[in-house]
C-alpha cells in the first residue's frame, strides 16, 4: 500500500463510496470543496492510495478531518483500503503530530482505530456527538401511527392549530440567489446564538452549498404569499437531510417550527425516502418525532505515543 500526499480535488478517488453508509453530501467533494473554499484554513491534505482517499487539513501540528464539526455532520474517508492507507500514511509521520478525528459513525471510526493501532500508535475513541435518525414507512399516516399516542395527538393538534390560524400548510421549493437571500433574513430573525449564526460569511458558505453542494431550500406556506418558515438541506435517493431551519417569530404561536418538520417528512414519505435525517443536535422534539440515535465517535492520537 502507497500513501500519496497531494491536494488535487480533481483526483478520480473521490468517486471511491464512503466508508460509512447514509452520509449524504458531507464526504462529497462538493461540500468539501465548498467548505474549504470558504472556510478553510492550514493546509490542505489528501491522502490517496490506491483504493482509498482521505480529506484532511493540516495547522501547525494538528491535523483533523476537513470540515468542523459544528457544520458537517458526518466524517467518512472513501474506499475500501482506508484501513491500510491509515496504518501506512501514519507509520510516516514524525512524533508530535496530533490527530483528531470527529463526526465519524461506527464504521468509518472502526477503520481508523484499526489503521491507527496497525501504525503503532495508542489511538482513543469516545462518541462526542449523535445524530437523531428516523427511518420512514411507506406513507405518513404509518409514519404517525407509529408515534406514541401522546405525540401523534400533539403533532396533529399543532398542525390543525396552524391550519386555524394561517392556513393549510403547503411546501414550496424554492431555488436560487433569492430563495437563499429570504432563508437567511428568517434566519436572523432567532433571538440568541441562532439570530446572529447566520452572518455574512455564514451566508456566503450556505450559498455556496446551496448552489454547488445541492442543497435545497423548503419554505413553509399557509393560506398567504409569505413563508412562515423553512428549512435548509439535502435529498439523494434513500434519504433528506435536514440541515438548518428557521421560522418568522410573528408566527411563533401557531408553531410554524413543528409544522415545518411534519410536513418535511410527509415529503420524505411521498418521495418513497426511507430515512428523515435530523442530523446532529439533542433537542428532544427528535426523538418525540420518532428518531433514534446514531452515536458519532471522536478518534485521537499524538504520533510517538505509541501502544505498549
Amino acid at each position: 500500500m502507497t500513501a500519496e500526499a497531494h491536494s488535487d480535488w480533481t483526483t478520480a478517488a473521490f468517486e471511491l463510496p464512503p466508508v460509512a453508509e447514509a452520509v449524504g453530501p458531507f464526504a462529497g467533494p462538493a461540500m468539501l470543496r465548498t467548505w474549504w473554499d470558504a472556510r478553510g484554513t492550514g493546509d490542505l491534505l489528501l491522502i490517496e492510495g490506491p483504493d482509498a482517499l482521505m480529506t484532511m487539513t493540516q495547522t501547525g501540528n494538528t491535523i483533523r478531518l476537513l470540515g468542523e464539526a459544528d457544520l458537517f455532520d458526518y466524517h467518512s474517508p472513501l474506499g475500501p483500503g482506508v484501513g491500510k492507507l491509515v496504518a501506512t500514511w501514519a507509520a510516516t509521520l514524525p512524533p508530535g503530530i496530533s490527530l483528531d478525528f470527529d463526526s465519524l459513525p461506527a464504521e468509518a471510526a472502526d477503520l481508523l482505530m484499526a489503521g491507527l493501532s496497525e501504525a503503532g500508535l495508542a489511538p482513543l475513541a469516545a462518541v462526542h456527538q449523535s445524530a437523531a435518525v428516523l427511518n420512514l414507512p411507506g406513507n405518513f399516516e404509518s409514519y404517525l401511527a407509529g408515534l406514541d399516542k401522546k405525540q401523534r395527538h400533539e403533532t396533529r393538534r399543532k398542525t390543525r392549530r396552524f391550519a386555524d390560524v394561517l392556513g393549510t400548510p403547503r411546501l414550496l421549493r424554492a431555488h436560487g440567489p433569492e430563495a437563499l437571500s429570504r432563508f437567511a433574513a428568517m434566519h436572523r430573525l432567532a433571538s440568541g446564538d441562532k439570530g446572529t449564526f447566520m452572518d455574512s460569511a455564514m451566508e456566503r458558505l450556505f450559498g455556496g452549498l446551496h448552489t454547488n453542494a445541492g442543497a435545497i431550500i423548503d419554505f413553509l406556506h399557509g393560506d398567504g404569499d409569505e413563508p412562515v418558515a423553512a428549512a435548509f438541506g439535502f435529498e439523494d435517493t434513500s434519504a433528506y437531510y435536514l440541515y438548518n431551519s428557521a421560522y418568522a417569530p410573528e408566527a411563533g404561536a401557531a408553531s410554524p417550527g413543528i409544522v415545518l418538520v411534519a410536513e418535511l417528512i410527509r415529503q420524505a414519505a411521498e418521495r418513497s425516502l426511507g430515512r428523515f435525517d435530523f442530523l446532529k443536535g439533542d433537542e428532544v422534539y427528535k426523538y418525540r418525532l420518532g428518531a433514534v440515535a446514531r452515536p458519532l465517535w471522536r478518534i485521537t492520537a499524538t504520533t510517538g505515543a505509541h501502544s505498549p
